[in-house]
């Protein structure tokens, strides 16, 4: 089909690596980016809350920057607790991407998938999916200049009071709006 696969390749590093350097590309994805274990510290810790952000930031600075016009990064991710919490859409955001779609993951729709944990003792294991989700971004050179209002409204929803809650219904509306024009 054409397709190469490379190896060894930082992903908070993309548009350095020899192999992609100068490429464009009309799909970058991420499924389920993760920044490995930290003995003793749990998935809801803010330290490794902050680490798996880290990832994603630099991932998405990265990309962006590696994309055709029309061109989209997926980042297949968690969305209960504590995974709503990285703010995906919002780091996005910070790199000049902007929401277009966000769809249910469903493992069936990809025959011959298999998840894998890819660090620590148990890293060939598949892990549970849970509720996740599809997010679908495109370059957009004024996502970065957004509001604070805007960029709070797309935080974690366990972590709003009703009035965030209206403001996050406000922006999301807003957002499909603008994407349906």
């Amino acid at each position: 089909m054409g397709a190469q696969v490379l190896h060894s390749v930082d992903a908070t590093q993309l548009n350095v690596t020899a192999e992609l350097c100068g490429r464009k590309f009309d799909r970058i994805i991420f499924n389920f980016p993760h920044a490995g274990f930290h003995q003793g510290r749990g998935e809801a810790s803010q330290w490794v809350i902050v680490q798996h952000k880290q990832l994603v930031s630099s991932f998405l600075k990265s990309a962006s920057g590696m994309l055709r016009p029309n061109g989209q990064v997926h980042v297949t991710h968690k969305t209960a607790q504590p995974f709503c919490c990285w703010n995906i859409v919002e780091l996005a955001h910070r790199s000049s991407l902007v929401l277009v779609e966000q769809v249910d993951f469903r493992v069936g729709d990809y025959p011959g998938y298999c998840n894998k944990r890819g660090d620590g003792d148990r890293a060939d294991e598949s892990f549970p999916v849970g509720l996740c989700s599809n997010f679908k971004f495109a370059f957009d050179p004024c996502a970065e200049t957004g509001d604070r209002e805007t960029n709070r409204a797309l935080r974690c929803p366990h972590s709003r009071n009703h009035h965030d809650n209206q403001a996050y219904d406000f922006a999301s509306a807003l957002m499909k709006l603008m994407l349906s024009r």
